[in-house]
């Protein structure tokens, strides 16, 4: 987190959360989903305005972390903004390294991370994700033959997934919502 976020938390440690006003979708792009949008229709059917600024994406990325209950949000300054998952709150980039010797690919998350893989799962629309050391997300789409290769080499053994289990199964929330609306 950033020093000048932990700075803020600290002056003003009381500030009101915020819900659906962003969103990652399963290619590991930010969007913006603002009352006018969030009226059009839910996430991801309505996606918002997507995040074009690159250092505002770099600032959401090294501000991202889960809560206590798997609900993943953006710490900006004081006020944590909950994210809205299109699939899960990890998209893993898969490249092989231009050694063509290289033992296993490179994974990446979409905020940069490294990562290790601990178990690889494909669900019945044929989406491959992976659990990791980091936690659960999906492969991003345009790195499915890097993904086949390791497959195929036996590096990763997909088990059967049901994709609306995974968030109890992997231990995160996709629609986060305020404590007194899910009393409601």
């Amino acid at each position: 987190m950033d020093d000048i976020v932990k700075a803020a938390l600290k002056k003003w440690p009381n500030v009101p959360d915020c819900y659906r006003w962003l969103a990652l979708d399963a290619r590991g792009d930010w969007y913006m989903r603002d009352d006018r949008i969030q009226a059009a229709g839910p996430f991801p059917r309505v996606k918002g305005s997507r995040i074009e600024h690159d250092k505002l994406k770099a600032f959401i990325a090294r501000n991202y972390q889960a809560d206590a209950h798997g609900a993943w949000h953006f710490q900006n300054g004081p006020q944590r903004v909950y994210v809205q998952l299109e699939a899960a709150p990890w998209v893993w980039r898969v490249r092989w390294p231009d050694d063509t010797a290289a033992a296993a690919p490179d994974l990446s998350s979409h905020t940069g991370l490294a990562a290790e893989v601990r178990s690889c799962w494909l669900d019945d629309d044929g989406r491959l994700y992976l659990d990791t050391d980091l936690g659960f997300g999906i492969v991003h789409s345009q790195d499915m033959l890097d993904a086949a290769r390791a497959i195929e080499q036996g590096l990763w053994h997909p088990q059967p997934l049901d994709a609306e289990a995974a968030p109890q199964r992997f231990g995160f929330v996709r629609d986060p919502q305020p404590a007194d609306a899910a009393q409601a």
